[in-house]
């Protein structure tokens, strides 16, 4: 192994999502958001500072993924979306995608044991053209096996993008209005979003980007028009548990007025 290589496959997590109960911010259970989605941002960057080449910084995220799914499981969030791999990462260097594309598919073939021991669904959230089958066959092996566990959903944003949603949800209810499955008269908000790539799944609360980039980045455009940002300085790699327990409680001390105004 090279002195630019860091061996992240050494690096140990717990085998429970469970830390002690005295650390674990006893946040009100009728304030924490409902579904949080996560710009996981900051990879390359951290690699880069350090010396080492891109692909050392996704590789530094996989235990901080593991890490944040356990700190939501603790704070008692339903449903986390990941941000993997954007519909414009595919303008990166193709040894870049390469990686990204394996090291999705491998991540989530190594954890899934674990995941589906803590109780946590695995859903996907993208579009399959451009995506590795092998890939697509992972999510759909991790969706399966996983289907009926309740403790907390996590979805998986791999070749997403907010408008490319948006589009595909527009191209599916124009052909169900051509069929006459769908009245154009009847058409408001409520119907579009059935349309979306998890429609069962509520409009995103708290969305939480790393790296200090002020950014929605297309995610989650439709489902978090009302959510609260919370833009931390950490690069993703040096996020985890403490972390993400603090964009929780940033939250909690919001107002959201939803357009509103509170007396």
């Amino acid at each position: 192994m090279s002195e630019n290589t860091i061996d992240y496959q050494s690096l140990n997590i717990p085998p429970a999502p469970f830390s002690d109960p005295s650390i674990i911010p006893d946040f009100p259970k009728n304030k924490v958001p409902r579904h949080v989605g996560l710009i996981m941002d900051g990879n390359g960057r951290w690699a880069q500072k350090r010396g080492l080449v891109r692909t050392e910084g996704h590789k530094a995220a996989e235990p901080v993924v593991v890490d944040v799914i356990a700190a939501a499981i603790e704070a008692g969030v339903r449903y986390l979306s990941l941000y993997t791999f954007s519909t414009e990462n595919w303008r990166r260097s193709p040894r870049e995608v390469r990686f990204l594309m394996g090291f999705s598919r491998d991540i989530i073939h190594r954890r899934l044991q674990q995941l589906n021991e803590w109780g946590v669904r695995v859903r996907w959230s993208g579009r399959s053209p451009r995506l590795w089958r092998s890939v697509i066959e992972e999510l759909d092996h991790a969706q399966e096996l996983t289907k009926n566990n309740t403790t907390i959903d996590v979805v998986f944003c791999i070749n997403y993008g907010g408008r490319a949603e948006i589009a595909d949800a527009a191209a599916a209810l124009s052909r169900d209005v051509e069929a006459g499955v769908v009245s154009p008269d009847s058409i408001d908000e409520k119907t579009f979003a059935r349309y979306l790539y998890n429609p069962d799944i509520p409009d995103c609360d708290l969305v939480i980007r790393t790296s200090g980039e002020h950014r929605t980045s297309n995610f989650l455009l439709w489902e978090a028009a009302y959510a609260e940002y919370d833009i931390v300085p950490e690069m993703f790699p040096d996020y985890g548990r403490q972390a993400f327990w603090r964009s929780i409680d940033h939250y909690i001390n919001r107002d959201r007025r939803f357009g509103g105004v509170t007396k």
